[in-house]
């Protein structure tokens, strides 16, 4: 199958756009940069064709696993390069392959007049690679290659206008902040390689199924939460979410990448890959159900008030990865897989429709300067209008399918966990629609002439907002159902109708308070002025986090480490050296006069002592 090309057509174009693209014209590097995407996705399909997943049927019940070469060996523990397709991986591949390509395609409308042109694609196909690499993978170390390298793509991404330095700072505060999920990541594979004797995912995943599931947490819950703290990190959950919000720095294609079809769905897909390690700790399922419930509701709350659209969208992200995470945590894993494919679908077509919006408006990024835009960029207000419903769990359009798999599994996993599942999912319609009905209706109260995106970039706009309305028919769930049984859930038809009465109702509200009657969204901020600026200050936990782990860390290593350590202790010590050979030094360097009577001196002097030091010893005996 050559499962190797995959990756490798995307490292390509980086690698020749990277090398060469400063001296190539800008249509060559689209060429290179949308082409090798391209490839990359035709040989997934041609790949999926001959493992036999479009016949349906029984193709890839088991992972076809492709051997290259040995990379590590060291004892018992043996370490391949090895790429695997198995169903899982065969979801993601479509998603990061084909969300991928129309984010790319969209770009070089978007970019067509900044500087560094060649530089962002061969970072975008860098971060396609990586990516690829990830998901291909078929141990937990070379899974773990392609989580460092998204993670430094998105460094780069980030901080692409990195004359900036709220740019720079916002690709520092990503990388930093992963950093801290990554080291327990490394932690979890250091366990599992103890524990199991291999990282091949077919060796370890083989020896626990046969193991019992833990009575009370042990060494496969330890795991399962190092592993927690690795998808927390790339995966913005609390309390490590900060980073994506700020994301927003770089061009919103990246921003469409990362929060759609790539960097933060990694830690989503390496809980679902880890599930046979998670289904044997209930306390450590409890735990990801948890945390991803928490993220939904407290991220959802946030975007209720954020006025720049990016913004909006970028909560809207940190909250259904959250619901993802709740669908992992409560068995139902292929509803999590599945509700990431629809999220893929609307999240690239909101992030890629605010770029239009961007676009139309000369770099306007604030709700508050928009309005009344439906008529003027109407291709992209009807895209848009298509992630909105499908974002907000309107039938029968996608997200409806995914969400109510998870708040079904929620709902017998704990009732408690549905009926927060439904307020937020009420808070996603109401702040969705907040923002489209802030962006597209009434008066416009804005300065620059709006004028409709170009065709390459509405273009993918289309594609995604029929994925958007039609995707939720792709039966993920009975697809992955030989890896992950189907969560209990179901025959409530009662929850189903909650749900989408939630969603309607966020919907009405919204534009209650922003077409019918907007004087009324004004009367609410001022009569609960506290709560609202609370939220809007986003419940100041980067304040909290600068005055209580930044400032500290900066100022204790200013004045512990850089000058007790570094200055008083390490240079006190070389430079104490230096001068103790400098002073010597200068005593000898008195012998070395140039003149001949100092030298006479010398001798007679050196004479005289070695006579008296014989006539001592003589005398001594």
């Amino acid at each position: 199958m050559q499962l190797w090309l995959i990756p490798v057509f995307p490292f390509v174009g980086f690698a020749l756009n990277g090398l060469f693209g400063r001296k190539l014209p800008k249509r060559a590097i689209d060429v290179i940069a949308v082409g090798s995407v391209l490839l990359s996705f035709l040989w997934v399909l041609k790949t999926l064709n001959a493992l036999g997943v479009f016949a349906g049927g029984n193709a890839l019940e088991t992972a076809y696993v492709e051997h290259y070469f040995t990379w590590i060996q060291s004892g018992t523990l043996n370490v391949s390069i090895d790429l695997s397709v198995d169903r899982l991986t065969a979801v993601m591949l479509m998603v990061v392959t084909g969300v991928g390509f129309l984010i790319h395609v969209y770009s070089v409308g978007y970019m067509a007049d900044e500087g560094g042109y060649y530089r962002f694609f061969s970072y975008l196909n860098l971060f396609m690679f990586f990516m690829l690499v990830l998901v291909l993978g078929a141990n937990f170390l070379l899974l773990f290659v392609g989580w460092e390298g998204v993670g430094l793509c998105s460094y780069l991404l980030i901080g692409f206008y990195f004359l900036e330095k709220f740019a720079t700072d916002a690709g520092n505060k990503a990388f930093i902040v992963n950093r801290i999920g990554d080291f327990g990541f490394s932690l979890a594979i250091f366990l599992v390689g103890i524990h199991f004797g291999s990282l091949d995912f077919g060796r370890v995943f083989g020896q626990i199924r046969d193991m019992p599931v833990e009575a009370s947490p042990g060494w496969i819950t330890a795991i399962s939460l190092l592993l927690l703290v690795g998808a927390i990190g790339k995966s913005a959950q609390i309390p490590l979410y900060v980073w994506l919000p700020d994301a927003m720095a770089g061009p919103t294609p990246v921003s469409a990448l990362i929060h759609a079809a790539t960097m933060v769905t990694a830690g989503v897909y390496m809980v679902a890959r880890s599930s046979q390690i998670y289904l044997h700790s209930t306390f450590a399922l409890d735990i990801v159900a948890i945390v991803g419930l928490t993220t939904a509701f407290f991220a959802a709350t946030i975007g209720l008030a954020q006025n720049d659209i990016k913004k909006v969208f970028a909560y809207s992200t940190v909250s259904q990865l959250g619901y993802m995470f709740v669908g992992l945590g409560t068995g139902a894993f292929s509803a999590g897989i599945f509700h990431l494919m629809t999220h893929a679908f609307f999240k690239a077509l909101l992030f890629l429709g605010a770029g239009s919006v961007i676009h139309a408006l000369s770099g306007e990024q604030d709700l508050r300067h928009m309005g009344g835009l439906r008529k003027q960029i109407p291709i992209t207000f009807w895209t848009l209008m298509c992630a909105g419903v499908a974002i907000a769990g309107v039938p029968p359009f996608s997200g409806f399918h995914s969400k109510d798999e998870i708040l079904a599994a929620a709902y017998h996993h704990a009732p408690w966990m549905y009926w927060v599942g439904v307020l937020t999912a009420f808070m996603t319609a109401f702040y969705v629609f907040r923002a489209l009905f802030l962006c597209f209706f009434g008066e416009y109260r804005g300065e620059h002439h709006p004028h409709e995106s170009p065709v390459v970039m509405w273009g993918p706009l289309a594609v995604l907002a029929a994925l958007s309305l039609a995707g939720g028919y792709i039966n993920v769930p009975r697809f992955l159902e030989p890896m992950f049984p189907l969560a209990e859930g179901g025959g409530d038809q009662w929850l189903v109708y909650v749900s989408v009465a939630a969603g309607l109702g966020g919907i009405a509200l919204a534009y209650l308070f922003y077409v019918a009657s907007p004087k009324l969204a004004d009367s609410f901020a001022n009569a609960f002025h506290a709560l609202y600026s609370l939220i809007y200050n986003k419940y100041f936990v980067d304040e909290l986090y600068d005055a209580t782990v930044v400032r500290p860390v900066v100022d204790g290593s200013r004045t512990l480490l850089w000058r007790g350590v570094d200055v008083g202790v390490i240079d006190g010590a070389v430079n104490g050296i230096g001068h103790r050979a400098r002073g010597i030094g200068g005593v000898l360097r008195l012998a070395q006069s140039g003149y001949i009577r100092n030298y006479a001196a010398w001798m007679v002097a050196g004479a005289i002592l070695v006579i008296a030091m014989i006539g001592l010893a003589g005398g001594a005996r």
